[in-house]
């Protein structure tokens, strides 16, 4: 079943997206509204931010990995309005760590 389609609200939002990628985890950023080579350079600079590879496919930025939190930060910076979709904000700790895990 395919995704319903995003509203073309001025609202910028951030997916964390695993669909047809083997598992590996991308950030989807949907709703900026630059086109054209604006658009590349926003893609250029959110990847630099991040560390991280990306593709611009259907005007819609993928970064690799998951930098919703990061990504957000920034485009709050610049002054878009920005929502969080597309799975939890909390971090897990790895297994052994935390107050039951073990460690010294």
């Amino acid at each position: 079943m395919a995704a319903p389609p995003v509203p073309r609200d001025g609202v910028v939002r951030l997916f964390r997206d695993r669909g047809g990628r083997n598992g590996k985890t991308v950030t989807v950023i949907h709703g900026l509204p630059e086109r054209g080579p604006a658009l590349l350079a926003r893609l250029s600079e959110m990847k630099r931010l991040c560390g991280a590879g990306g593709t611009l496919k259907d005007g819609v930025l993928e970064i690799q990995g998951d930098h919703r939190e990061r990504l957000a930060a920034r485009l709050r910076a610049l002054g878009y309005t920005v929502k969080l979709a597309g799975g939890s904000t909390t971090t897990r700790l790895p297994s052994g760590g935390g107050p039951q895990g073990g460690l010294p």
